[in-house]
């Protein structure tokens, strides 16, 4: 059978995205290892790529792959029905985050099958019911359509990393120069564990995998490790470094290995904090740079959203990281509730972490949080396009127009001018006019955001 993976672009009035990071779609190259020795298989990644309809044409394929974050569920819906409308015999598959966490989203006659979970040996089984003509039955993680409303089967926990074949990455070999972050591309990903021990109200992942955290054994990553061919891997972790002593091992084996890569992860603040020793370990082979999310820059915030971290954590850890040379993604969340004293105080807070990078994202309630279950009779839109981190959700204490002047600024003006500049000089010269003009012109959409309420 021919197989057709679909990766797809924001929608027009998202902000962010593809503009600002690109990612290879490791989920749909891993469903693509579950079925490429039997099947033919391409990957259509249309955030570089927008020719559905040429692929369609020309490659025909009888089973379309969809995934979808929450932000994507509109497009990913339309998509599904211009597949239908090009041949309505075509079978349309929906998996990924948001199908896990509300596949009634989904419910709609353009979609087939609904794939919830850990999807590799999920979607073979699919592939192979639909080739033989069988029906769905006993196949679990799936959800679909039944008369008036839907049937879910229980998902099957995968508890072993190991059995999953390596990712298809040749199915993306002419879009591989085009995934980066910030000054790291061409840059491969690689997933090393899933779920997270923590309990923070605003994340689904360790709500969707129990509150287990799973780990692939040191060998297979080194292995794995050894066939990517970028300078620069990105960790897709939900959090990297929890487990000390394998991360401990992992890095022995990439030095034994002679590996010279270089790493991007996450982290939480308090785990640097508790094992500078493996930040230093990480650091001599290859640790390049670690997202951090500090959140925000008082503790009754951090605990408003569990994250059990504490203000004194964050100034530890930037503290460690730059004693060790090591670059920081922080990530800071921004409360609808802010006023321009905690928009100034913010920045302070900032400035005297002494930062080369920032990003600001809005509080967002994401389906399957409990902070959604709080909140969701608040909402001011259900409309999933501004489910991007920057749309606010919920009503702001300030006007909508200032509250986006004053997150504005925040970006412009919490790392100072000359620490951004110093930015630069790791990004490939040829890169750095086509970097200024997108980061203008994100900027300025974020200023400009509040605009756009004028469409709910």
């Amino acid at each position: 059978m021919k197989v057709l993976l679909v990766q797809p672009t924001k929608a027009p009035i998202t902000i962010g995205g593809e503009d600002i990071q690109l990612y290879e779609p490791l989920a749909l190259e891993y469903i693509a290892s579950g079925i490429i020795s039997e099947h033919e298989v391409r990957i259509l990644d249309m955030r570089i790529e927008n020719s559905l309809l040429a692929t369609l044409n020309e490659f025909k394929p009888d089973v379309v792959g969809l995934t979808s974050y929450t932000v994507n569920v509109n497009t990913v819906k339309g998509l599904s029905r211009d597949i239908k409308n090009w041949n309505p015999k075509t079978f349309i598959v929906v998996g990924g985050h948001h199908a896990t966490v509300s596949p009634d989203d989904f419910l709609i006659p353009s979609i087939d099958l609904i794939v919830r979970g850990e999807g590799v040996l999920v979607f073979k089984q699919v592939i192979e019911r639909i080739e033989k003509g069988d029906g769905f039955d006993g196949i679990p993680g799936i959800a679909m359509r039944k008369g008036e409303g839907i049937v879910k089967t229980p998902m099957e926990p995968l508890v072993d990393f190991d059995i999953l074949p390596f990712p298809e990455r040749g199915l993306t070999e002419k879009y591989r120069n085009s995934y980066f972050g910030e000054w790291m591309k061409p840059l491969a990903s690689i997933r090393t564990s899933k779920g997270c021990p923590f309990r923070c109200n605003f994340c689904a992942q360790w709500k969707i995998n129990e509150g287990r955290y799973l780990r692939r054994s040191p060998e297979k990553i080194v292995e794995e490790l050894g066939t990517i061919h970028e300078k620069f891997v990105f960790f897709a972790d939900d959090e990297s470094l929890t487990d000390y002593n394998r991360m401990k091992t992992l890095a022995r084996l990439i030095k034994e290995a002679g590996l010279k890569q270089r790493y991007f992860l996450y982290s939480r603040s308090d785990t640097v904090v508790k094992h500078p020793d493996l930040l230093e370990m990480w650091r001599s082979v290859g640790l390049e740079r670690v997202f951090v999310g500090l959140e925000f820059f008082r503790d009754e915030d951090l605990k408003y959203i569990s994250k059990k971290s504490t203000i004194d954590d964050n100034k530890e850890a930037v503290r460690i990281l730059h004693d060790l040379d090591i670059s920081i993604y922080a990530s800071f969340i921004i409360r609808p509730e802010f006023n321009r004293e905690d928009f100034k105080a913010f920045k302070r807070y900032c400035r005297e972490l002494n930062l080369d990078f920032a990003t600001f994202a809005v509080l967002t309630p994401l389906p399957g949080t409990d902070f959604y279950n709080e909140v969701e009779s608040q909402l001011i839109t259900h409309n999933y396009d501004y489910f991007d981190f920057i749309h606010t959700l919920l009503p702001t204490t300030l006007p909508l127009k200032d509250f986006y002047e004053e997150l504005h600024n925040l970006y412009r003006q919490a790392i100072p001018a000359t620490r951004q500049l110093s930015q630069l000089r790791k990004y490939r010269l040829r890169d750095i006019p086509s970097l200024a003009l997108t980061a203008n012109r994100v900027y300025n959409q974020v200023k400009m955001t509040y605009r756009d309420y004028n469409h709910i």
